[in-house]
């Protein structure tokens, strides 16, 4: 195989691989502050937001991803009466898909996070004269990241593999570009480099996160 066969599907890939971390961007920085939001909604005492949010959560976190895309961009469309009001984007139907199911699980992790803070911690918040958001902005939220951080990054580094399902729903990322180089020139190369690519992306996400666990770790 030669090097300027290499570099000429290399192009393709890498514009692929913008599309990745384009979704990937959108969905990390929604999903986890929607996650949180949920979380709380879990643990509110008001009991049809607390019940809701335990639905959603069961729900997306109980079915498939790859059926809650497919839904999204062509089940929704023929839903009747409001169908033809959602015929969205390939790649937005895709960005609310993956918002929508990786919030349900970053509210599952960060429950986790909360109920691992021992109660004393609460109670020595009000010896201090902490009000409640006091106590949750300086005393309860950063325990819980700490505490959550691994979990997050496993779930990310998740999200990154997970975005080569936009293949099943006609967008063209990593893998399409990868598929297509294959179909047409039968040969497993551009697999092996849209592989490398994953790895890359994961790699530097990893990282990223062992120095934020390092970093809170001293702190």
């Amino acid at each position: 195989m030669s090097f300027d066969y290499v570099t000429s599907i290399l192009a393709p890939l890498l514009e692929g691989a913008q599309m990745t971390i384009l979704l990937f961007l959108i969905a990390i920085v929604v999903s986890i502050p929607l996650g949180f939001l949920l979380t709380l909604a879990i643990k509110s005492q008001f009991k049809p937001l607390s019940l809701f949010a335990q639905g959603y959560v069961y729900l997306l976190r109980g079915t498939p991803l790859l059926l809650q895309l497919l839904f999204i961009c062509f089940g929704l469309p023929m839903l009747p009466v409001v169908g033809e009001y959602l015929v969205l984007d390939r790649f937005v139907a895709a960005c609310i898909g993956f918002i929508l199911n990786y919030a349900a699980y970053f509210a599952e992790i960060f429950r986790g996070g909360l109920l691992a803070i021992d109660k004393g911690q609460y109670e020595a918040s009000q010896v201090l004269g902490l009000n409640k958001w006091q106590t949750m902005l300086k005393i309860i939220l950063p325990q819980m990241f700490r505490i959550a951080l691994p979990a997050v990054a496993n779930e990310s580094v998740t999200l990154v593999k997970d975005t080569a399902l936009l293949y099943a729903v006609a967008v063209p990322e990593l893998l399409h570009f990868a598929q297509t180089a294959v179909n047409r020139d039968f040969t497993i190369m551009p697999f092996f480099l849209a592989g490398l690519i994953y790895l890359f992306m994961t790699l530097v996400l990893t990282l990223f996160f062992k120095w934020l666990e390092n970093r809170f770790k001293f702190e």
